[in-house]
């Protein structure tokens, strides 16, 4: 039985495709994990875009907002060049547009938005209350042990990020998932990442874009896979509100206000163990049925 890759060894592999090749002053070349994956996923190529955005803006802004179009699937077989086009540079902010291309074509395109540090009104609104901690929740190992049949699948990829669903997972077979108005996870890189906080930006972009869409499955008891829908990522925005460790957990809020014409729209919030708002994510995604 293949055993998957996890734990620091997969924390380390994900750096690894994190860590773009720079091929000169706004050029960078991206690889993706060899598992066999038919399209790369959104959420890698979304991180690699920041990083490449990230390394043409002085250390000393950070990410603030990121927006995102998923143009065409993936090859995960070849390399995705990344051009990043400097928008702006003023006194407080800076913009930059980043393009992820494979075989001559556009496949995702990102601006992204990058601050000074500043002070000025603080405020949010509270985490959800009586919500169990990480160690009260199902590990996914719990959730194999019911559903081993989706074993294979599973460990055919690196398990980088440690996500423990406060509800039922998305790919739980029709008939066991019952409708809910929202898809709650702690979720955390399962590991330790250096201290730079771009690296950090970049570990929860890839992050955010895991469990954001099964919101919109659960509000119709639906699933992934047979019996139920296909989807894929259509685009994704990104606020970072505080600073954060993606390496410690945060607990994932996710509700879906609206879903029509095959499309689902998501919304996450981010919290810290302590409460603390950290980011907020949106998506919408495409989802047809399975044979349609």
């Amino acid at each position: 039985m293949t055993v998957p890759l996890s734990g620091q060894a997969a924390v380390d592999q994900l750096l690894e495709v994190l860590d773009l090749k720079q091929l000169d002053q706004d050029r960078f070349q991206g690889e993706s994990p060899q598992v066999g994956a038919q399209r790369v996923f959104g959420g890698q190529v979304a991180g690699q875009a920041l990083v490449a955005a990230g390394r043409t803006v002085d250390p000393a802004r950070s990410v603030h907002s990121l927006h995102g179009y998923f143009v065409r699937p993936g090859d995960p077989t070849v390399p995705i060049d990344f051009t990043v086009e400097t928008i702006r540079d003023g006194r407080s902010f800076s913009v930059r547009r980043s393009t992820a291309q494979q075989h001559g074509r556009t496949i995702f395109f990102m601006s992204a938005s990058f601050q000074v540090t500043e002070a000025g009104l603080d405020h949010h609104t509270p985490a959800p209350a009586d919500v169990p901690g990480p160690e009260d929740t199902p590990t996914m190992a719990d959730w194999l042990e019911r559903y081993p049949e989706r074993r294979s699948s599973f460990n055919a990829s690196p398990q980088a990020i440690d996500v423990r669903y406060l509800g039922t997972p998305g790919w739980v077979p029709p008939g066991d998932r019952a409708a809910a108005s929202e898809q709650r996870v702690w979720m955390r890189i399962n590991g330790k990442l250096p201290d730079d906080p771009l690296l950090h930006a970049c570990a929860l972009t890839y992050a955010s874009d895991l469990s954001l869409l099964d919101s919109v499955l659960s509000v119709h008891g639906e699933v992934w896979g047979p019996g139920g829908v296909i989807g894929a990522s259509l685009d994704h925005a990104l606020w970072l509100h505080r600073p954060f460790r993606a390496d410690e957990w945060f607990l994932y809020d996710c509700t879906s206000p609206s879903a029509s014409g095959s499309r689902g729209l998501a919304s996450g919030r981010m919290f810290t163990r302590d409460g603390t708002h950290i980011a907020s994510a949106v998506q919408e995604g495409l989802l047809r049925r399975v044979g349609a």
